[in-house]
């Protein structure tokens, strides 16, 4: 079956690709597993001087790279421009720091001496999704082969030059053929190849129902996954709050990717006494947003990824909106060509209603009251998901409150959820397991190897 690539502005189809066929898949991995042989003997230095000219590659050619997502998925220019240079970054960062964090580390024991050794696991199966075609990989990718592993791609159906542009990066570094390959494969065939022997660990983005799928499958064969999954993040807002700059904020981390971020803020739950003002600068903002052609400099928020996109998203607003949601701001699906749908502020959010209990993955936002600090951690926490959550806040008992109750993997104080390459990324409950990012990220798919050496006892001494 081919894999389209369309336009989500136009509705043009840009390019076909066949999909890889069997033979295809098998020689991919078979090279991945005599490829492994050899990379896992490299040193960090040279895979550190490898990686640096991956990051080089992207910062040269960010504007090719940049309108090709932009091209295929939708997400402004601007954005994607940063979206690179970010990639990048992940780069140079693992270059420069993967082998302190994988070093061997000193342990206690009754041995002459013990330590933890991190090895590599061999080939990672990356499961990728569209909405950051290049960073959702990249951040996956530089650790894990600065680890020593090879990286198989698998990415969304809708990205196919995004998954080969990324293939080719790897190439034009200096990286052997091998170390890092894209599969053009559709999800039906995925079992297939994550059962397969010579892949070692899976790691997933995507929705609940996938990491659960693919969670099954892996875990039938005893292999380790990492799993990032969807989010409904809070945005707590109190009245020690700077109001204005949280709304601003508030609007900024709502519509990040023409809204469809697994870490968007989604759920605004502002204190009672400010909410009035807040929900009247936010839809404001909201309404005054530039939605258009994503190629241009001006546009705020651009189409969905794709027309079922723009049609789930209809359909919870309406649902919300039928169930007694009052729209402060948008509400509907543009009449214009391309998957546009208007920047959304939905209040009086009934229980039950898409609104409070599903993601809503585009421009749409949630606007809750609470009473206090312990009715907005209740609200917060009221979720299936638990990726990411900020707190606005200048009080401090309020501040530790939010980050010791709420439920997730990341808690930002007055400023929004972002990922670093510095900082673990990942969350709890339905939103997944496992870490990405920072030392913790790249000791996901590595070995660690308990070592203990025990030494001729010299003549005389006592032992046991």
């Amino acid at each position: 079956m081919a894999m389209v690539s369309a336009n989500p502005t136009t509705g043009e189809v840009m390019r076909r690709f066949d999909e890889h066929t069997d033979a295809e898949v098998e020689r991919k991995l078979q090279l991945a597993a005599e490829t492994f042989l050899h990379h896992r003997k490299t040193g960090f230095p040279e895979r550190s001087r490898l990686m640096v000219r991956a990051a080089e590659v992207l910062e040269t050619r960010k504007q090719e790279y940049a309108r090709l997502m932009t091209l295929e998925m939708g997400k402004t220019l601007r954005s994607a421009v940063q979206e690179v240079e970010k990639c990048a970054w992940a780069c140079r960062y693992y270059a420069e720091h993967a082998e302190r964090f994988l070093t061997d580390e000193p342990a206690q024991s009754s041995a002459t001496r013990s330590f933890v050794r991190y090895q590599p696991l061999g080939a990672v199966l990356a499961i990728m999704p569209w909405n950051f075609p290049l960073w959702q990989v990249f951040r996956f990718a530089a650790p894990g082969l600065m680890a020593g592993n090879v990286g198989l791609l698998k990415h969304a159906s809708n990205v196919p030059q995004c998954a080969l542009a990324i293939e080719d990066v790897f190439r034009e570094a200096g990286f052997p053929e091998g170390v890092f390959q894209t599969l053009l494969v559709g999800s039906s065939r995925s079992e297939k190849i994550i059962s397969d022997d010579r892949v070692a660990a899976v790691t997933l983005t995507g929705s609940v129902g996938a990491g659960s799928a693919v969670a099954k499958i892996a875990g039938k064969v005893i292999k380790k996954t990492v799993l990032e999954l969807g989010g409904s993040d809070p945005f707590i807002v109190m009245p020690s709050a700077d109001l204005k700059q949280a709304a601003e904020t508030a609007v900024q981390a709502r519509v990040i990717n023409n809204g469809q971020s697994c870490i968007a803020a989604k759920r605004f739950i502002v204190h009672e006494k400010i909410a009035p003002e807040f929900e009247t600068r936010f839809a404001e903002r909201m309404k005054a947003l530039k939605v258009g052609d994503p190629l241009e400099d001006a546009t705020d928020v651009g189409p969905l990824a794709t027309p079922e996109m723009a049609d789930i998203l209809e359909d919870q607003v309406q649902r919300s909106i039928q169930a007694g949601a009052r729209v402060l701001a948008g509400g509907e699906r543009l009449k214009r060509p391309g998957n546009f749908y208007a920047p959304t502020a939905l209040g009086d959010i009934p229980s039950g209603s898409p609104a409070e209990v599903e993601e809503m993955f585009g421009p749409v936002a949630s606007l809750f009251r609470a009473r206090d600090m312990e009715h907005a951690i209740q609200i917060a926490n009221h979720s299936q998901f638990g990726l990411g959550s900020c707190a606005w806040t200048n009080d401090p008992r309020e501040r530790d409150l939010f980050i010791d109750r709420i439920e997730a993997g990341m808690a930002f104080i007055n400023s929004m959820v972002a990922s670093d390459p510095r900082l673990p990324f990942g969350g709890v409950k339905q939103s997944g397991y496992g870490r990405e990012l920072s030392s913790q990220g790249i000791r996901e798919f590595v070995n660690i190897k308990t070592v203990a050496i025990h030494e001729r006892a010299q003549k005389g001494s006592e032992t046991e």
